[in-house]
């Protein structure tokens, strides 16, 4: 290795005599801006030469070493200032410049908890950045749902993925039902984005026959979407009678929600062939049309169903 000097002040032969990288000849302060390879400073009497293209500082002498040190008036705390620019430059600046216009592959995170999926893509030298917060039935309060670049993108190292985050399940307050007509509580319950159950009729004194009475699922409280509420439904006093809907050549479907408008229910249904009615329309019906029957009684029904007469005997 040659060293170069141009001033008469001669280099030590021990070139290990307190080497100091970076031109920095005091734990606090640098050469001078205007002190040039070759030269002498004359703030710390170093020589400054060209090593290999590279500029070192000698001390001319370990008595400039000492001096060098004692200036420092807390070292420790120069030490660990040291330490610290040591590790930033180690783990932050170096990694960045040696994968400076490296890529590198999404990694896959949806359904991983934030803190999870920020370590994941951390692994991958990636940065986790949280985009908003959105309702999810799937997925569970906190976890990722959606994430762009999407997985298994080819990014660039340090590259933002942002996350969607899930914010839980959407609930709804149950309406209150007490009081309405069946009619009025499935309308209710609809708008509500939920659905009318089952009913179960009971006598009541206080609450008029058809409208409810009690409903199982009680009013304010949170419930998922599209649950079903079923009701209790007055069956008017006891003793009390209802008059018998006409359900003929009516839609099975639509005879069904009268019966139940008036308190009744459908019993037995029997699907006959018919070539004259639509499939599935009240060819029958018993009790008959306009009969007084006790609230809850079943009403036996009888539905066409698509079929050929059969063919006329010789």
């Amino acid at each position: 290795m040659t060293f170069e000097a141009t001033n008469t002040i001669p280099v030590p032969e021990d070139k290990s005599l307190g080497i100091i990288l970076l031109a920095v000849h005091s734990l606090d302060e640098f050469c001078p801006p205007d002190t040039t390879r070759g030269e002498h400073c004359g703030r710390c009497s170093s020589f400054l030469v060209n090593v290999t293209n590279s500029l070192y500082i000698f001390p001319v002498a370990m008595a400039a070493k000492r001096t060098l040190l004692s200036r420092s008036k807390t070292p420790l705390g120069a030490l660990a200032v040291l330490l610290l620019l040591f590790f930033l430059i180690d783990d932050v600046v170096m990694p960045r410049y040696v994968q400076h216009g490296k890529t590198t592959s999404v990694p896959n995170v949806v359904g991983q908890p934030f803190d999870e999926a920020v370590r994941i893509l951390a692994e991958q030298g990636l940065e986790g950045k949280k985009s908003e917060v959105r309702a999810d039935r799937q997925y569970s309060e906190g976890t990722v749902i959606l994430q762009n670049p999407p997985p298994s993108a080819e990014v660039k190292f340090g590259r933002g993925v942002y996350l969607t985050i899930s914010g839980g399940e959407i609930l709804i307050a149950v309406p209150g039902l007490r009081g309405k007509t069946i009619r009025d509580a499935t309308f209710t319950l609809e708008r509500s984005g939920l659905s009318f159950g089952t009913i179960r009729y009971e006598t009541s004194d206080e609450y008029p026959h058809g409208t409810v009475i009690d409903q199982d699922v009680a009013e304010g409280t949170k419930v998922s979407a599209g649950r079903a509420v079923h009701v209790v439904v007055s069956m008017g006093r006891s003793g009390e009678r209802v008059q018998i809907p006409d359900v003929l050549k009516k839609n099975y479907s639509d005879a069904e929600k009268l019966i139940i408008q008036a308190g009744l229910k459908v019993g037995n249904v029997t699907y006959q062939l018919s070539a004259d009615l639509l499939p599935n329309t009240v060819m029958d019906q018993y009790p008959r049309p306009g009969d007084l029957v006790v609230p809850g009684q079943a009403i036996d029904l009888f539905v066409s169903r698509k079929g050929e007469p059969p063919a006329n005997e010789n």
